[in-house]
């Protein structure tokens, strides 16, 4: 028994060990850790439990049987955060530079498909290569076997990928089709091809940084939803997006207890939202003023900044912000905004977590580029989005709530379940001003003087339709409120839809306008 003991030890500290003290001292130069100091970070002291530590590849082209590291270049298994189960892999770029094989992939596949019959979140830690180039197919249906994997888990089980170092090709697909992306600043990056097929194709020259790295996809393409300043900070990250979460789709987000009182009221409110209706204001002082504690965390906040997305809490229940930002492009929604508002909405209602909206949209963003980028079509997503949610979902018009862009933001014609509007709530098919021009366009230009003509039946628009009574009297608003009692509506509302119970016409699944 002593010398098998002593086998294992000794194979267990081969694993451990990965491509070798030179290269994880490399690792360390360029500023990452190594995929056991990650998941020693990520999981609770004493909680992680190894699977698979011991596999090997089995191809013996280009000189591959005699390089063979246990584990192949991932460490797979499962352990806590803060106490709650989650599955974990990390690719170990001290080995092959993370590629992907098949034994590599199969690891990953076991953990994926456990975590789906279990019912806990999957994290996955890229830091890889891409393909095995040497495996040649079998590495590109390992990858495959993966991609299928993300599609059967999502809306199942929560999914979050942290890029921590190289992601290219392929590889790409999986992280993107995941829940939440987070990317180191600096060490990591993303893209289809590299910057020297690039150059070869299209004669472009640029850096990988430039290509594909982390500021740029959390701000230009919507990739990343997050970009940490390096891995621990991408940690603390994960742990925090899944102290909003449930475990899976069955499970109802964690509830804390909360100290801030539910009747507090902010008469701040009342100040924040100018009398000049054209004047910004920052809408996520709006969330902060409402939500426990003050606290708000903002999503994808680097991209699409004229929708703001995020995780809060209200008398400790979780709920997922939508807020137009009257701060920029006055809040109208485009495209970029369309598509990230969408896939925040399609996410709550997948897990189980209540919508709370802002709104103060003038419309839609006017302009060719738009237009002939498809607004119609993406901005139908975040339409469709609200329109397939089930959950509790409770609506605020701070201010303008105009033409189309009303409907959209959740309204009551889209199965909003509670619909609230400040006093100074404009719910109109357009703005007061544009309004006049169309309806009274022969009277001005009859009157002796158009432009007195022109500010006199603004005005008169303004008092009879700029205003929330209208949609009031009509049942599309619930009631129109004070702004100090928002939070305390909102807990109310909360307590009202905890037993909510919707369903959508028996389907295979609907066609959202992608």
């Amino acid at each position: 028994m002593k010398e098998k003991i002593e086998l294992l030890e000794q194979k267990e500290k081969e694993a451990e060990l990965g491509g070798g003290e030179a290269r994880i001292e490399r690792q360390h130069k360029n500023g990452k850790l190594t995929a056991r100091e990650r998941i020693d970070l990520l999981l609770d002291k004493n909680t992680f439990v190894e699977m698979d530590k011991f596999v090997v590849h089995k191809c013996e082209d280009f000189g591959m049987g005699d390089k063979k590291f246990l584990g192949d270049g991932v460490v797979t298994g499962y352990g806590k955060i803060n106490g709650r189960q989650v599955f974990v892999y990390a690719q170990d770029f001290t080995v092959f530079g993370g590629s992907l094989g098949m034994a590599h992939g199969n690891k990953i596949c076991k953990i994926m498909d456990k975590a789906r019959e279990v019912g806990v979140p999957v994290i996955g830690l890229n830091d890889s290569g891409g393909a095995r180039i040497q495996e040649g197919v079998e590495s590109l249906g390992a990858y495959a076997d993966i991609f299928l994997r993300n599609v059967l888990s999502s809306g199942v089980v929560p999914q979050i990928s942290a890029i921590m170092g190289p992601c290219a090709g392929g590889a790409v697909y999986s992280p993107v089709m995941t829940d939440f992306t987070i990317m180191s600043k600096e060490t990591s990056y993303m893209f289809i091809t590299g910057p020297d097929v690039i150059k070869a194709v299209t004669h472009e020259e640029v850096t990988s940084e430039e290509l594909g790295g982390a500021m740029v996809h959390s701000s230009k393409s919507g990739v990343a939803h997050f970009a940490s300043e390096n891995d621990e900070d991408s940690i603390s990250i994960i742990k925090e997006l899944l102290s909003y979460l449930p475990s899976n789709n069955l499970d109802d987000p964690p509830r804390i207890a909360c100290d801030d009182p539910v009747d507090r009221k902010e008469m701040s409110l009342r100040e924040i939202i100018p009398d000049n209706p054209n004047k910004p204001y920052d809408i996520t002082e709006v969330i902060k003023l409402i939500v426990d504690d003050g606290y708000f965390f903002e999503i994808h906040e680097n991209y699409a900044k004229n929708i703001v997305v995020g995780f809060a809490r209200i008398d400790g229940r979780v709920v997922g912000v939508v807020g137009n930002q009257p701060k920029v492009l006055a809040g109208c929604l485009d495209i970029d905004a369309s598509i990230k508002g969408a896939r925040f909405v399609r996410f709550c209602d997948c897990f189980n977590i209540p919508l709370l909206t802002f709104v103060d949209v003038p419309g839609f963003l006017p302009g060719t580029s738009q237009e002939w980028g498809g607004i119609i079509r993406h901005g139908a997503k975040l339409l469709y989005a609200y329109c397939e949610a089930t959950v509790p979902s409770i609506t605020i018009i701070t201010r303008k709530a105009y033409g189309g862009a009303y409907d959209v933001m959740s309204s009551k014609h889209i199965r909003g379940d509670i619909n609230l509007a400040y006093p100074t709530g404009e719910i109109a098919v357009m703005g007061s001003d544009g309004a006049v021009n169309i309806i009274f366009k022969g009277q001005i230009a009859g009157a002796e003087d158009p432009d007195a003509e022109r500010l006199k039946l603004i005005e008169e628009y303004k008092n009879n339709f700029a205003n929330p009574y209208r949609a009031a009297d009509l049942g599309y608003v619930d009631e129109v409120i004070k702004p100090e009692e928002t939070r305390m509506r909102v807990a109310q509302g909360l307590d009202l839809l905890d037993g909510k119970r919707q369903t959508l016409p028996p389907k295979k699944h609907g066609n959202i306008p992608l």
